[in-house]
């Protein structure tokens, strides 16, 4: 298994020790040596794509800002590839957190390679859901260790079975789905908003709290969390009646809050909210539930909530800075609701007036009953 990685220093490590540890947190520690793995720096792109040339997978999660770049290498490999061995394929796994993975890279492949070019014969664009925690090292666990990286017990991906070019690997941790949308939307729906709800509402209540299980161990808290993500299940079931029913989803509502209790797993309440202009965004967690759920005629009142507070979230890492592009979007900050709403969230000043007057309700309820820094109206 090879890594291609931008952290010089981490793939030096890699290439001297020829494995890392996963530390798997839960009720009791495992540690897991992943032996057989070597690297190669991002820049070395002759490198990269000759190691993509011979690979039979790729798997990407690096993060949006990065993928532009990962694409083109991987279209410069598959041109390649076409040339030398045009009957054969690659296939792509896309882990990020990303609605329609598949067709963005779908897009920008054509866009390097040219329209002619055989994509989907090519490429096998397989998207995820993925639900497996790892929370932010900290300088003391990297400082002891920088190859290690701890994660939860939880260990099944989720991945689209029509993306694949080649066979399925069978593997017993791989849950290929045929409608990966459908649980790609539940990702984001579920698991994604009851992060952003917790993490939200959580400080406002908690602003001193650093772990997101300190949170959930307040009731109301956990209940306002339950609930939200209970009025999002309902927006899911209507999206997509054949795939899900109420019951599964309340299950895997309520694994999900357990799993965010970890307390061994350590997770931020930093990392879980940060990044504001992406999860408040107009595609993301909060608003496209919304969104649904009025199209459908559906209550969206808690998930508005939840968003609200988002604009209000001022957590810091542990150094005592904040992430990176959630600086300019405090330098950038209007107490206006209104404007936030239409902005960030891209709701409509008149089409969606119905929502940004709840929201104003909202911000006089946070204001109330917080009592914040930041007075929001």
């Amino acid at each position: 298994m090879v890594f291609i990685d931008i952290n010089k220093n981490l793939i030096d490590l890699m290439n001297q020790h020829k494995a890392y540890k996963v530390i798997i947190k839960g009720k009791k520690e495992d540690i897991l040596e992943i032996r057989n793995v070597r690297g190669v720096h991002y820049d070395d792109r002759e490198k990269v794509i000759k190691e993509m040339l011979t690979a039979s997978i790729v798997a990407v999660s690096a993060g949006q800002t990065a993928l532009p770049g990962i694409i083109r290498y991987i279209a410069e490999s598959l041109a390649m590839k076409y040339k030398t061995d045009p009957g054969c394929s690659l296939d792509i796994i896309i882990a990020e957190n990303i609605r329609n993975g598949a067709g963005y890279f779908r897009k920008e492949l054509y866009r390097i390679l040219g329209s002619s070019f055989p994509v989907d014969r090519m490429a096998g664009l397989i998207e995820t859901s993925i639900g497996k925690m790892v929370p932010l090292m900290t300088l003391e666990d990297l400082e002891e260790d920088p190859l290690q990286v701890f994660a939860e017990p939880y260990n099944t991906l989720i991945l689209d079975q029509k993306g694949f070019r080649n066979p399925v690997p069978d593997l017993p941790w791989l849950a290929p789905k045929e409608n990966i949308k459908a649980w790609v939307d539940r990702k984001s729906y579920i698991h994604n908003l009851g992060h952003a709800a917790a993490a939200y509402i959580g400080f406002l209540k908690f602003p001193g709290k650093t772990y997101l299980y300190e949170i959930l161990e307040d009731q109301e808290i956990r209940i306002a969390v339950r609930d939200t993500m209970l009025e999002s299940a309902g927006v899911l079931l209507q999206l997509y009646p054949g795939e899900f029913n109420l019951p599964e989803l309340q299950l895997h509502i309520d694994d999900l809050l357990g799993r965010f209790q970890n307390r061994a797993l350590k997770d931020t309440v930093f990392r879980v909210g940060c990044d504001l202009m992406r999860k408040l965004g107009p595609d993301d967690r909060l608003v496209s539930p919304i969104t649904d759920a009025v199209c459908y005629g559906l209550p969206f009142e808690k998930i508005l909530f939840a968003l609200t507070c988002g604009f209000y979230f001022r957590a810091e890492d542990e150094t005592g800075k904040y992430h990176p592009a959630d600086e300019l979007f405090y330098k950038n900050f209007t107490p206006d609701i209104e404007k936030l709403l239409t902005e960030i969230c891209k709701f409509d000043h008149v089409k969606d007036n119905h929502i940004i007057l709840k929201a104003k309700d909202c911000c006089k309820e946070i204001n109330a009953r917080f009592k914040p820094g930041i007075l929001i109206h």
